[in-house]
């Protein structure tokens, strides 16, 4: 039988949610046919974190309803399996968790097999980078820009997503404000179902980077079934996903943050600002352990980086000093790091470089 996983290295697995010792040996066994380990919870506090990440959901019908009830996004690719008769009762939720199919065993079991048998992501899928300010006007959404624009340069097919509703912007960022394409409000008028590669081609872009960002005359909040839609196709679609998340977390950015595979979180170099930082760090950590710290000067009262990154009680990813040149580019539409030089450039290029290998190294896992 597959061995029953939590381990996220590679290529993500299945996800089986269900606490019927019967359904779950049947389910393994099908897996098993089909040619693949699952992921199993038995219950969806223990699915939530793994919910939006994993190729395809097949939910027991006897944890249905706690599905509905605990909320979980609204995503492609879930199925309510269960026992005949048990199943009948999960018709009843099925519309109202998004689920595409229900499946009734034993007559579903070929259909199952092929479920889990077909290849939702490539060898290597997409790898996730959140980023997140530690405090308004940090500069996360710069940070975001700059590592997209460095991701392509190093050769990785990008999407950048904007997920900050109340942001600046990450169009002004880049300076495509003037570029064609799909903005979130047309998106989320999908209600979550898109075609992966037509969703990637109909976004803002140029050469290898595409940007997910909002319109201009509408403040819209992401609904987090049209997150996990776009997370689902860039998985398959491109190398890297850098998301601009809010420091507010709603449901989209909180999708965002338990499909990252790291998050960073830049910090000015103050006291306050490392304060607040403190507890923006806790909400984070609740859906994404891998969190490290960027710290930005310049410095007023002298904090060093480190002692920052301690105080927050976080890993240290980097620091950078002050650069006019960065800001002078950005008023006139220009990239950040889109030069390759400075600090900042070189910041993205080794967190890209560290992104880029971790996925390498879990595939040869």
């Amino acid at each position: 039988m597959p061995a029953r996983t939590s381990v996220r290295s590679g290529p993500r697995l299945p996800l089986v949610v269900t606490a019927d010792p019967d359904l779950l040996d049947d389910l393994l066994r099908l897996a098993a046919a089909g040619g693949t380990e699952v992921d199993v919870a038995p219950d969806p506090v223990a699915a939530r974190s793994r919910f939006a990440a994993a190729p395809l959901v097949m939910i027991g019908a006897d944890q249905a309803t706690a599905c509905l009830r605990a909320r979980l996004p609204r995503r492609p690719r879930v199925v309510i399996v269960g026992h005949t008769p048990v199943i009948e009762a999960a018709w009843d939720v099925a519309a109202s968790l998004g689920a595409e199919h229900v499946a009734a065993l034993p007559t579903a079991e070929p259909w199952v097999v092929d479920s889990f048998a077909e290849r939702t992501e490539p060898t290597a899928p997409g790898r996730v980078l959140a980023v997140i300010g530690g405090r308004g006007g940090a500069g996360a959404s710069i940070l975001a820009g700059a590592l997209a624009v460095t991701a392509v340069g190093s050769g990785h097919r990008t999407l950048l997503v904007d997920a900050d509703p109340v942001g600046g912007g990450l169009d002004l960022v880049l300076g495509w404000e003037g570029v064609d394409g799909l903005r979130w409000p047309a998106l989320a008028g999908a209600g979550g179902r898109v075609n992966p590669p037509a969703l990637l081609k109909a976004l803002p872009h140029r050469g290898d980077l595409v940007l997910l960002s909002f319109a201009r005359d509408e403040v819209l909040p992401v609904p987090g079934e049209a997150m996990a839609a776009t997370l689902d196709a860039a998985r398959r679609g491109r190398d890297v996903i850098i998301a601009d998340l809010p420091r507010r977390l709603d449901d989209a950015a909180t999708l965002a943050l338990e499909a990252a595979d790291q998050a960073i979180m830049i910090v000015p170099a103050e006291l306050r600002a490392t304060a607040a930082a403190s507890r923006i760090a806790a909400m984070v950590r609740m859906h994404c352990e891998n969190l490290a710290v960027v710290v930005r000067g310049p410095a007023p009262g002298k904090l060093r980086a480190r002692e920052v990154a301690r105080s927050i009680g976080l890993p240290l990813a980097g620091s950078l000093r002050p650069e006019a040149a960065v800001c002078q580019a950005l008023e006139k539409g220009d990239a950040p790091a889109a030069d390759g030089r400075g600090p900042l450039a070189e910041l993205c290029k080794r967190l890209i470089r560290q992104l880029t290998e971790d996925d390498r190294a879990g595939v040869a896992a």
